[in-house]
């Protein structure tokens, strides 16, 4: 049963799955590697008995984790749509988890609504890279400065056309996304650099993370970053940053928030 939705009897589940994507070549299933969605689905037809296909929200890239990605799928079952939850773990990979699991109205798509998503970038910054953590942070061993850094993520704040922070995808229509917000700190030898936006174009938030290092090395200046977003010339920005340092943080849907809201009142 592949996703429909709107057919008599026919619920929609939402899940919010969490992934460690070291081993996986990302979210969406592709005949080059196994894909994260591919085991999801195979774990949700043998609980259910009959052909699953979900539908992502997000498509992370090979490498990439998440800690709040979100899948729907449609199902004749009667199990309780909490129940999802614990009997797919109970059948998925330890790397996979499902973190949550609901009923939506049939007619909610994961992709085309309204939504904030939040990514994390993780810099283990020390001399030496740490064996514990090389999964899941990119090890840089020099010093950076994190004002600066800090300063050029700012710009990028608003409304503005990223073409220039973005790998040339051509399924997107228009390149102009909207971030809401840009946070960097140090926690002990581990910067974070978390973004929050409207949207991400392919490989944006690990190109804007690679310029941003270049930044913090002092390869680039700060005020390179509006000449980067005005020109759209992706040759501008710094490289691509490793996939493994990045995490889908969460996905959050601010209409359906308004609506709980106004349930409360």
């Amino acid at each position: 049963m592949t996703v429909g939705g709107g057919k008599p009897g026919i619920r929609r589940i939402r899940l919010t799955v969490a992934y460690d994507g070291t081993r996986y070549a990302g979210w969406q299933i592709q005949p080059n590697g196994l894909a994260v969605q591919e085991v999801l689905d195979r774990c949700l037809s043998e609980l259910l008995g009959t052909e699953i296909r979900t539908l992502g929200a997000s498509r992370t890239d090979a490498g990439v984790h998440a800690l709040g990605n979100v899948a729907v799928f449609d199902t004749c079952a009667r199990m309780p749509a909490d129940k999802f939850s614990y009997a797919l773990n109970t059948r998925l990979p330890e790397d996979i988890r499902i973190q949550c699991s609901e009923e939506v109205s049939p007619d909610f798509h994961p992709r085309f609504r309204e939504t904030v998503k939040t990514y994390e970038y993780r810099i283990l910054n020390r001399r030496f890279p740490d064996p514990t953590r090389r999964l899941n942070s990119f090890h840089w061993y020099g010093s950076l400065d994190l004002e600066a850094m800090r300063r050029g993520a700012a710009l990028l704040v608003g409304t503005h056309d990223f073409k220039g922070f973005a790998t040339a995808n051509p399924q997107t229509r228009s390149t102009v996304r909207t971030i809401f917000k840009t946070e960097l700190w140090k926690e002990d030898d581990m910067i974070r650099f978390r973004i929050t936006g409207n949207g991400f174009l392919y490989n944006m938030v690990r190109i804007i993370t690679g310029t941003l290092l270049e930044i913090g090395k002092g390869a680039m200046e700060t005020d390179q970053i509006p000449e980067i977003l005005s020109s759209g010339d992706r040759s501008m920005a710094g490289p691509t940053a490793r996939a493994h340092g990045l995490t889908l943080v969460e996905i959050r849907y601010p209409g359906e928030e308004k609506q709980k809201m106004d349930v409360i009142r």
